[in-house]
């Protein structure tokens, strides 16, 4: 019998859109709309958290306050963000399914889990009117979790444990030590470390690297392994147990979880279990 009861993805970056690249021109294209100019490496700065979240980290950034204040003559506030926000939203809607193919071994993973008996949960910093358009696309390349929890569903969302209790609640589970979050942002790693589960970090498909997989393909094998070591630096340093390159490298890092649990220890105690 498994010592894991749950595996909990987060969607972009880890289970669809390999590089997590649907968000990052949207937010460039509507920032630019309001004359203000953000760069991609911006953009990915506060990736993982909801998405009003997101904008007002935006908002905070030394030089888009200064163009915000230049523009507007005001500081940008909240009905600053929740105007971008409200922008935003359907634009992001409008071409998030043009970047929602799985990332390659993401249903075969998924199948595994299940056969070992293990519930798949899931949450996102989109909001549902976003996952509405994604669920059917993810469903029809065969990755169908068993719940859903999504930005704006609670009363807070990432970096803290909420989506994630929901989950437990949605799954039936009550050891957060049996369940493994998978991500491949700091606010998505905080919340699997904040509800006491394990978490493993996906570097090469993530927002860490930000690369699709033919522009990734198409590096110098020097090159790939120079941003997969730096993305892996950085997962780690955010709190990671384990970091892996995609989705499907899951099954090994699992037993070796299992390992531990069996050996009685708990996600707090890990530092790490192998290196990087």
């Amino acid at each position: 019998m498994s010592e894991l009861k749950a595996a909990i993805f987060d969607w972009a970056g880890t289970m669809i859109d390999f590089g997590s690249r649907a968000p990052m021109g949207a937010f460039v294209e509507v920032f630019g709309e309001f004359g203000i100019t953000i760069s991609i490496a911006d953009a990915r700065g506060p990736m993982g958290l909801p998405k009003l979240e997101h904008i007002k980290a935006l908002g905070r950034l030394p030089h888009v306050a200064e163009q915000w204040r230049a523009r507007r003559g005001t500081a940008f506030d909240e009905a600053a963000a929740e105007e971008i926000y409200k922008v935003f939203v359907p634009r992001n809607a409008g071409i998030v399914t043009d970047y929602s193919g799985l990332i390659p071994g993401a249903a075969e993973t998924v199948a595994a889990l299940r056969e070992r008996g293990l519930k798949i949960g899931s949450t996102t910093g989109y909001t549902r009117g976003i996952m509405e358009r994604v669920l059917p696309v993810a469903a029809a390349q065969g990755y169908a979790p068993d719940n859903l929890v999504c930005a704006g569903d609670l009363a807070a969302g990432r970096p803290t444990p909420l989506m994630m209790y929901k989950c437990f609640v949605d799954l039936g589970l009550w050891q957060p030590w049996r369940v493994v979050k998978v991500d491949d942002t700091e606010p998505g790693i905080a919340e699997g470390i904040a509800a006491g589960t394990w978490v493993v970090a996906v570097s090469l498909s993530g927002n860490a690297v930000g690369l699709s997989e033919a522009e990734l393909a198409a590096l110098p094998e020097a090159e790939r392994r120079q941003l997969n070591a730096a993305a892996r630096k950085q997962l780690t340093a955010d709190g990671a147990h384990m970091v892996i390159d995609s989705v499907a490298d899951l099954l090994p890092a699992l037993a070796a979880i299992e390992e531990q649990i069996a050996a009685g220890r708990r996600p707090h105690r890990l530092e790490q279990l192998w290196a990087a």
